[in-house]
């Protein structure tokens, strides 16, 4: 039923009801439909409605725990939302054939990010990055009024750094190099450009124009390794088809496109469950694999001495474990309470393994069968439960379609029908 007219005045000033009421009416959903509105889980609606504008259901991503990781010598159960089959189970087979060769070693840079205060209008540009600098220290120490607890912790805004703009010879951009510490510090970067940006415009003479944090974050990286043995492989000849396939990621923008998806499969999967910023994850990771000019995969294997397969991954990531909406949400906190991290560091290693993990696993499938048989094998399920198959129906129908190599709507309607009839 197409809308009319989206110009709903008042729309957010009214109770939750009435809101779904009016678009029940506006798009014609049945009062079934309505009720399944209702069904809102652990999070209460007046908590959705704090939590964003307009609110009027929450809605459900089926959340699996990833098994056998080994990341740094501890032992992780991981969270992962996510509504794509053999997500979980491909991070979990990765996991346990890495864990044969002692599982994951990672280390990570400081958590350094940038915020970013744009100036135009400036007449001289030589004179005026020279005044700023000049004043460095005081700039700092007035950024640094902003975060008692960064500011105690002997963290917060270390250095300025000048950029003039190329497209513009009358703005350049000043960068604050702040250590957030165990936050993921977009709150704090914010408000320490806004503190400082009229002191800049005073000293340069120009307007601040923008003044936020950059989700680029090179500055905060994560290294993770693994040994993934050639014999859980397949073999040698399966771990040099794997190196080759690799190969194509590394140097066809194509292709690393996806080889880099597979990564964020894994990594949003988590961030999701935990309700961490999942998409300042995406757009960091794609701009650090393009900062040398060409777009390149995040991950790099090898062939060791001894025929195993030796798999590495570098990642920006920007977490935290303190403050954001994971202390607002239930089932959040819940995520993290089971995954056990203590800082943003540990956070940091326990992402990027299970990025490797699933990239890992993306790889050894498709050079190996081709990734639509494990996947559709799993997809068979949501096929029999969207063409209707009852609980009890839903594994034999599954089945029937893998066994004859048709995986379809149809042809799960087709069984249902035959199962209810005695036929099968």
């Amino acid at each position: 039923m197409p809308v009319k007219n989206s110009r709903l005045q008042g729309f957010r000033k009214m109770d939750i009801d009435s809101r779904i009421r009016l678009i029940a009416n506006l798009t014609g959903l049945t009062e079934e439909e309505i009720q399944v509105m209702g069904n809102n889980g652990s999070l209460p609606m007046d908590t959705a409605s704090r939590l964003i504008e307009n609110a009027i259901m929450n809605i459900e991503i089926p959340l699996g725990i990833a098994t056998n990781f080994t990341v740094n010598g501890k032992d992780y159960l991981i969270p992962m939302a996510v509504e794509e089959p053999s997500v979980v189970a491909a991070c979990s087979n990765a996991a346990r054939i890495a864990r044969e060769k002692g599982g994951f070693k990672c280390q990570t840079t400081e958590q350094i990010m940038f915020g970013q205060i744009q100036i135009s209008g400036i007449k001289d540009r030589e004179n005026a990055g020279s005044m700023i600098r000049s004043r460095e220290s005081e700039i700092l120490a007035i950024a640094n009024t902003v975060s008692k607890t960064l500011r105690e912790s002997g963290r917060g805004a270390k250095k300025l750094s000048i950029r003039n703009a190329q497209w513009d010879d009358t703005s350049m951009i000043v960068h604050l190099e702040v250590d957030v510490g165990d936050a993921m510090g977009a709150n704090a970067i914010n408000s320490m450009a806004e503190k400082v940006a009229p002191l800049l415009e005073e000293i340069s003479g120009g307007e601040v124009i923008l003044r936020i944090l950059s989700n680029l974050t090179p500055l905060r990286i994560a290294k993770s390794n693994a040994i993934f043995p050639s014999e859980l492989m397949g073999g040698e000849k399966m771990v040099d088809r794997f190196i080759k396939a690799a190969r194509f990621a590394e140097n066809d923008a194509f292709r690393a496109v996806t080889h880099n998806k597979g990564i964020m499969n894994g990594i949003d999967a988590v961030l999701l469950a935990t309700m961490n910023d999942w998409r300042q994850a995406e757009a960091n990771a794609h701009a650090y694999a393009s900062l040398n000019g060409r777009y390149r995969s995040l991950t790099t294997y090898s062939k060791a001495e001894n025929g195993d397969l030796s798999g590495s991954i570098e990642i920006p990531l920007a977490v935290g474990t303190v403050g954001g909406t994971t202390a607002s949400i239930p089932k959040a906190k819940i995520s993290m309470k089971i995954l056990g991290v203590k800082s943003a560091s540990e956070f940091q290693c326990v992402l990027a393994s299970v990025g490797l993990a699933q990239n890992f696993a993306a790889v050894r499938a498709l050079s190996n069968e081709g990734i639509q048989k494990g996947h559709m094998t799993l997809h068979s399920k949501n096929i029999a439960i969207s063409a209707g198959a009852l609980p009890e129906e839903i594994d034999t129908v599954s089945e029937l379609m893998v066994k004859e190599k048709n995986i379809s709507v149809t042809h799960a309607k087709e069984l249902i029908e035959k199962i209810r009839n005695g036929e099968v």
